[in-house]
């Protein structure tokens, strides 16, 4: 038994940080405290209110503990533990880096595009990039990149397009741009365009609206008509845009609107985003470890979590009560602006609160009902294949090439009810005769179970082979040479002319061969884990097949360096475009002499 009472006697009265540590040496708990003497004290009470709270507690070992010069410092520390350590009782969110942005890249005709990452900031000559955001998806990004097209006609193609153009392209046709590349607009009007276009992003459309209010009536009074009815067409689209998105009652353009819901254990929190007074959309996230958790430890979790990684609008709203003091310290510091975390929201506030409120109930719904569904596939699985009710984890693998080439084998997992995206793996598969599946399987099974015969890795309870008695055949001599032969594994062979349902099943320890029902919950599920590993399989393929294709086109020609293919996909505006050149044409390319351009046209075609 673990007596707390020679560590709590030393602890200090301080703000700090302290992790609750198990049998095995694991942090199984990271927390922050104003005070650390009464904080972790308070855990070994008698009368512990909340059951999670009691089965922590009786699996500790070992308390460390961090002192920290205030409890804003602690909940940086804290948050950075978490994220590293990933302990089992904490809330966990997933560390999402990866929102995506709007950028107006600082080239003398700025492009519009798509942006995920860090923010570069550009180059001295060209200017400084400027980044929107961030938005809740991709698909938010693409509409309001189509809808800045529509309005400003701004140009999305790739400098090295945009560099070799001798004629306006569809987007020009379709009046989705003004053709820059081929002087149909002046430097100064397109920087009109850019300029307003970041207003309207930043949330003034009314000024935007004005300005070309303004140019409109001057471009009437000069009888310049058609441009006249450009700057007409584009005030009525921005105020259409504006009677959709537009968020009233806001007193900042930027805010985020958090809610959060329960059932069954498992918490939600939706994150509606309003950027430049428009509702971008929203985004639910589910945590882990929320089981016995209160809805009010989930939103400071997420809270601290997110924003630590994100930047900050200066306003938030929730409708859970939670204590903002150090929160709102922090997130100010960190975004060097005052931020607000608003918990009793009135009037529009509480519309969008009861909205995200909404949208987190029906994400748990539709989550439940999926695990649901899941759930019973796995079940008539089990009874159709006669497992035990202790399976579980199921594996699937499959192979992919095109006559032999880019061989690619992929491994998908499905366990704890769901398919587990962040164990899959893909293995390329090299140095066998192109084409040999047999070889191919061979390969793949060895990798993988060698390791997790050696004690790496998680012991599946199925393997399934997507192929007949061949493939089951070389995958039982694996597992049997790297001893793990007691492992069941089914041979998926596909029936006649490849239709789904027609599947036969082939078992590794009778060699027994059974066809289940097409309206088989079980059979769903099967072919659900057997097309993921194909689908899996044939992404690693075609992408490797396409980088070997291109690294063969130039990169294998002798004489062609790194400097000179650059040249040359500048120059032409890409592979297709050299692929397209003459002889003559690429020896204009500097670098390029006539022998070196006629090797480089006889080894394209």
């Amino acid at each position: 038994m673990f007596d707390p009472k020679p560590i709590l006697k030393n602890l200090p009265n301080l703000p700090g940080v302290y992790r609750m540590i198990n049998v095995a040496d694991e942090v199984i708990y990271v927390g922050k405290a104003k005070d650390l003497k009464k904080r972790v004290s308070s855990y070994f009470n008698k009368n512990l209110p909340s059951p999670r709270t009691r089965m922590m507690v009786s699996n500790i070992v070992k308390i460390e503990t961090t002192v920290t010069r205030s409890e804003a410092e602690a909940l940086l520390l804290e948050n950075n533990l978490i994220k590293g350590l990933m302990p089992r009782y904490n809330v966990l969110f997933r560390d999402d880096k990866t929102y995506p942005y709007i950028t107006l890249t600082g080239d003398e005709f700025s492009r519009l595009a798509f942006h995920r990452g860090t923010q570069r900031q550009g180059n001295k000559a060209k200017g400084s990039n400027q980044y929107f955001g961030p938005f809740p998806n991709a698909v938010a990004v693409r509409e309001s990149i189509q809808l800045l097209q529509k309005v400003f006609k701004l140009r999305t193609c790739e400098n090295t397009v945009f560099a070799n153009r001798s004629r306006p392209c569809l987007q020009h046709q379709i009046e989705r741009c003004t053709a820059p590349c081929v002087g149909f607009i002046s430097p100064e009007n397109y920087r009109n365009d850019v300029q307003q276009a970041a207003m309207f992003l930043q949330g003034k459309t009314t000024e935007v609206m004005d300005t070309l209010a303004e140019q409109m009536n001057i471009a009437a009074a000069k009888q310049e008509y058609e441009q006249a009815a450009v700057y007409r067409d584009r005030i009525q689209a921005l105020r259409q845009v504006q009677a959709k998105q537009f968020v009233s009652d806001f007193n900042v353009s930027d805010a985020d609107v958090i809610a959060c819901a329960e059932l069954q254990g498992q918490h939600c929190i939706n994150l509606v985003m309003i950027r430049g007074g428009r509702h971008l959309g929203d985004r639910s996230y589910m945590p882990k470890n929320t089981d016995g958790e209160t809805l009010e430890n989930s939103v400071e979790a997420f809270i601290a979590q997110h924003y630590m990684a994100q930047n900050t609008p200066p306003l938030i709203v929730t409708g859970v009560k939670i204590e903002t003091a150090v929160l709102e310290q922090v997130l100010s510091e960190q975004a060097g602006r005052k931020v607000k975390i608003n918990t009793n929201a009135i009037g529009d506030k509480r519309v969008w609160l009861k909205m995200a409120q909404t949208n987190a109930e029906l994400a748990l719904g539709q989550r439940a009902a999926t695990s649901a569904n899941q759930t019973a596939k796995l079940l008539a699985l089990r009874e159709a294949l006669r497992l035990p009710d202790s399976t579980e984890r199921m594996e699937c693998f499959d192979i992919s090439h095109t006559m032999g080439e880019a061989t690619v084998a992929s491994c998908v997992v499905f366990d704890r009810g769901d398919m587990q995206n962040s164990e899959y793996r893909r293995y390329n598969i090299t140095g066998i005769t192109p084409g040999d599946d047999y070889a191919a399987m061979r390969d793949v099974l060895t990798r993988r179970y060698k390791k997790v015969a050696a004690g790496e890795g998680k012991r599946p309870d199925l393997i399934f082979i997507d192929g007949g008695k061949g493939q089951l055949g070389v995958a039982i001599e694996v597992m049997a040479e790297v001893g793990l032969e007691d492992i069941l594994m089914v041979g998926i062979a596909k029936g006649e002319d490849r239709k789904p349902g027609l599947e036969t099943m082939i078992f590794s320890d009778t060699g027994e061969m059974i066809n289940l029902e097409k309206d088989n919950k079980g059979l769903h599920l099967l072919q659900q884990i057997r097309d993921e590993a194909h689908r899996f399989a044939i992404t690693g393929h075609r992408a490797k097949r396409a980088k070997a294709r291109l690294h063969s086109s130039l990169e294998d020609i002798e004489g062609i360096g790194a400097k000179r293919r650059k040249a040359l996909l500048t120059r032409f505006g890409g592979l297709d475009g050299v692929k397209s050149a003459s002889i003559d044409e690429i020896a204009n390319v500097e670098g390029i002499s006539r022998a070196l351009a006629e090797k480089i046209y006889d080894e394209l075609h």
